[in-house]
């Protein structure tokens, strides 16, 4: 056959995009987005800075610190990449040891082995944050051992601020720098003053099931100008300040996008608002389970303004009659997630071998903790919908129920 003999070839036709389908399930924390953030998104498309920075990038770096109240906001591409480079800007190098939370999720503590360095995990206090205590014996037997930590990573659980009133002297008085995870803390407060804000730097996330959202990013926050320039520096492949491609030290494509970027700058606006309405899904969980014997809502007692990212319970087994997983297991069957809380970890297989100071706490709340959907997308419907199977499981189980009514 000749060339002449074959079949016309067909123009390509345009692949006609699928319609989504819409998710009927309760999630855990899904993205609350909406015409807003679409129109600054489109404006920066419109605009031509598709490319990793722009003015869109440069504008959110400038409101978030202010939104803060630091000097400085490196935005990058993931809470992790921000932990990374505030470590490396601390000096961490490896071989050195890191002393971080072991209640928290397994970013925190990856990203000290990025940097070569080796974590040491300390328990957790009963709100599921860093003890003073066991960090002051953890600094005591590092030093004693001659190996002063080069870091401390202190971690806000499910938006709740750590005891910075303990910690930071601690940290003073053994003259180890702190990069605060505040990965889960945007919106909250200590004190006076707002989570990100404490430490020689923190690290917020824009992951898409936190209090904000760029899809994918988060942010180094410090007063540090030094810090700062580093870890911009080092966020776009360690380049040189010349004509040509010059690098001197290792670096990494680690940049916020501008478009992200501009998405971000929406949801910054709408911040305040999506945190109250956490904080509405939590107070109407909380009057459902008042009088549930044996199930509580964890931390909620915490005397400073935490943003509600996550609310989460607690279950007694010996008092309420049933496990937290099977609570979960319940809700699942009704099209509503939920999760555990972090495992510590000390746990994980992947860190065995990492020395740990305590534990017990930390392992409690894991196996009593369950989280419960906390979106600020939630509609009133949602809300019900979840207090209704919960009621009817704490009813099925001969639990006593108050509350359980809108």
């Amino acid at each position: 056959m000749t060339i002449s003999d074959a079949a016309p070839t067909k123009p390509p036709t345009a692949v006609e995009p699928q319609p989504v389908p819409a998710v009927s399930r309760i999630l855990l924390s899904g993205p609350d987005v909406g015409e807003l953030e679409e129109e600054f998104l489109l404006r920066a498309f419109r605009s031509g800075w598709i490319a990793p920075v722009g003015p869109d990038l440069e504008a959110f770096e400038t409101e978030l610190a202010a939104e803060v109240g630091v000097a400085h906001a490196v935005g990058l591409s993931s809470g992790t990449a921000a932990l990374h480079l505030g470590l490396l800007g601390l000096g961490v190098q490896p071989g050195d040891l890191v002393v971080t939370s072991t209640m928290t999720f397994a970013a925190t503590a990856n990203a000290i082995t990025y940097c070569g360095a080796e974590p040491v995990f300390v328990d957790c206090s009963a709100d599921g944050n860093m003890d003073p205590a066991q960090l002051h014996r953890a600094l005591k037997n590092s030093i004693r051992g001659r190996r002063k930590p080069a870091a401390i990573v202190p971690v806000d659980l499910l938006g709740r601020p750590a005891d910075y009133d303990r910690i930071l002297p601690i940290a003073a008085e053994f003259d180890v720098p702190v990069l605060v995870d505040a990965a889960e803390s945007l919106g909250s407060r200590y004190g006076t003053a707002a989570c990100g804000s404490f430490g020689d730097a923190a690290v917020v996330s824009f992951n898409g099931n936190k209090i904000m959202t760029t899809s994918g990013g988060g942010a180094l926050l410090t007063d540090d100008c030094r810090l700062a320039e580093y870890a911009r520096f080092l966020s776009t492949q360690a380049r040189e300040p010349v004509a040509h491609y010059e690098h001197r030290e290792i670096g990494f494509n680690y940049r916020l996008s501008n478009l992200l970027a501009a998405l971000g700058r929406a949801q910054l606006t709408r911040l305040d608002a999506m945190v109250d309405r956490r904080r509405e899904v939590r107070r109407r969980y909380s009057g459902t389970i008042a009088s549930v014997q044996g199930v509580s809502v964890f931390g909620n007692d915490n005397d400073h303004c935490d943003n509600a990212w996550l609310t989460a319970i607690l279950v007694d087994e010996r008092r309420a009659g049933f496990r937290a997983t099977e609570l979960g297991a319940w809700l699942a069957e009704h099209d509503i997630e939920t999760r555990p809380l972090w495992k510590p970890m000390h746990l994980q297989p992947v860190f065995a071998e990492v020395p740990m100071y305590g534990g017990e706490v930390s392992e409690r709340i894991f196996s009593t903790g369950l989280n419960l959907p906390s979106g600020s997308k939630m509609t009133d419907a949602d809300i019900d919908q979840v207090i209704a199977a919960m009621a009817a499981y704490f009813e099925l189980r001969g639990a006593a129920v108050a509350g359980a009514a809108p």
